[in-house]
């Protein structure tokens, strides 16, 4: 679905690659990833799924990044600033997104702003923006002085962290590395 941070990320690394794709809706909220069909290609029944001209899927925005920026300007050239990249793309799906994106999932589409479950987000998210916050501080992107894949992981939600209830306004290197 178009409106997942995570589907974002893999049309943005498709876009910025120059890379020829088809885009296939699924309506996550009508149970569309939980068909036959879907889950042949995605058996945890999650977007997103790239289909590659030989049929092979592969699943995990992060994963799927990485398929598509290997080999481009999008990589470290160095093992270092390769692992600090991953060390990026895993904290924004283990620590920032289970926040930030679930947030704006209870608002957005639930509606649900008096959900018990928002303080803790919020709270969890602020953590995560901070931590953020603290390394752009004295850079303009998260790994090696150029855009990478960590970039674009944590760009997806961070810039709709709004619509989870996320003011920005604390930070000012977050919202430099947005624009």
């Amino acid at each position: 679905t178009s409106a997942s941070g995570n589907c974002h990320k893999v049309r943005m690394v498709l876009d910025i690659t120059g890379t020829p794709y088809a885009w296939r809706e699924v309506d996550i909220l009508q149970a569309g990833t939980r068909s036959p069909e879907f889950l042949r290609l995605n058996p945890n029944g999650k977007v997103p799924v790239v289909v590659l001209d030989d049929g092979t899927a592969i699943a995990e925005s992060n994963a799927i990044l990485w398929y598509f920026g290997e080999g481009t300007r999008l990589l470290p050239d160095d093992r270092l600033g390769r692992a600090q990249m991953l060390q990026w793309m895993f904290f924004e799906q283990y620590t920032h997104e289970p926040a930030i994106a679930v947030a704006r999932f209870i608002r957005v589409f639930l509606q649900k702003d008096d959900d018990p479950r928002l303080p803790e987000l919020l709270a969890r998210g602020h953590r995560a923006l901070g931590v953020m916050e603290q390394h752009l501080a004295t850079r303009d992107y998260f790994v090696g002085g150029r855009l990478s894949l960590a970039d674009l992981a944590l760009f997806a939600y961070t810039h709709r962290a709004g619509d989870g209830g996320f003011d920005l306004a604390a930070f000012p290197a977050v919202r430099a590395w947005l624009a």
